[in-house]
């Protein structure tokens, strides 16, 4: 059986009729139809590490300000020792994958627990499997560039 997935092969020089008006060759690339394996993926790992950049919104409270809720999610990423910077919109949190994804819950539960029927977070999150880089590492890597070129 095959897949209904397909990749793209890299690309090839094809020769073309030659005329006047067109090239005599083309870039082309083929497809690649891949067979179906069968795969457990419950036994597929989580990432061992991971940063979140999330925002949560509680939604429909009739109030303008979120800064009470956000001092309540505030208090409980501190109190979970994880790596946290919070910014003007949102808080990146570094820690294990299943650390990071727990605390964002909990984060929920906590806004809930203070009567928002509704929440919503938008996230990215990232994962490296070659080095380990904290999100501060980021940073200073492009605040030295900026540096080489003042200098």
């Amino acid at each position: 059986m095959l897949s209904l997935f397909a990749r793209s092969a890299p690309r090839t020089l094809r020769p073309l009729r030659s005329s006047a008006t067109a090239p005599a060759f083309q870039f082309t690339r083929a497809l690649l139809v891949v067979p179906n394996t069968a795969m457990d993926y419950s036994s597929v790992p989580t990432p061992a590490a991971c940063y979140a950049d999330f925002c949560l919104i509680p939604v429909g409270t009739g109030n303008v300000s979120v800064a009470e809720d956000v001092a309540e999610v505030q208090r409980l990423l501190e109190a979970s020792g994880l790596t946290v910077t919070m910014h003007s919109a949102g808080t990146t949190v570094e820690g294990s994958w299943d650390d990071v994804m727990r605390v964002i819950g909990q984060a929920h539960t906590v806004v809930h627990q203070r009567g928002v029927l509704r929440v919503q977070s938008s996230m990215r999150v990232g994962t490296r499997t070659d080095k380990k880089q904290t999100a501060a590492d980021k940073v200073q890597r492009v605040k030295d560039i900026l540096g080489k070129e003042e200098a």
